[in-house]
């Protein structure tokens, strides 16, 4: 996807952003942009985060993911820094036939933290090590 679609999509989470922290409600005209710049799962990452299912996990060290509840009940640790997230969708639409900017648990990272929904969690740096790592979820 060319550079020019993911400055549309970061305008649309300003945008988002914006008038969410305004009015606490998405615009119809929003939500068919959203729906149109990332596809089917748009829809579905908006479901993530109605609720909840994503988490900001943060460290001292300044370090930063993402952690999703999947609507499986898998856990995906996302990295918002990288646009990376280890799920099936993001290695098949994104990197693999370069159909979609984003998966459903990326996208849902991306809009609970503009929307201001996104849960905090403060954990030390050997936690994050072991969350980067892939061996724990964040708050064991």
């Amino acid at each position: 996807m060319g550079s020019c679609l993911l400055s549309v999509a970061e305008q649309l989470f300003k945008d988002l952003q914006r008038t969410y922290t305004q009015t606490k409600h998405i615009p119809d005209d929003l939500l068919i942009a959203l729906r149109f710049v990332f596809g089917p799962c748009a829809l579905q990452a908006l479901d993530l985060v109605e609720k909840r299912s994503v988490k900001c996990v943060t460290s001292p060290s300044g370090r930063k993911v993402f952690q999703v509840l999947g609507g499986s009940g898998r856990l995906y640790t996302c990295y918002s820094s990288c646009h990376y997230c280890p799920c099936p969708a993001f290695s098949f639409s994104v990197l693999r036939r370069n159909e979609s900017l984003m998966c459903k648990h990326l996208l849902a990272a991306c809009l609970s933290q503009a929307m201001g929904l996104c849960q905090q969690e403060q954990v030390s740096d050997q936690q994050m090590t072991h969350v980067l790592s892939g061996q724990t979820e964040a708050n064991t």
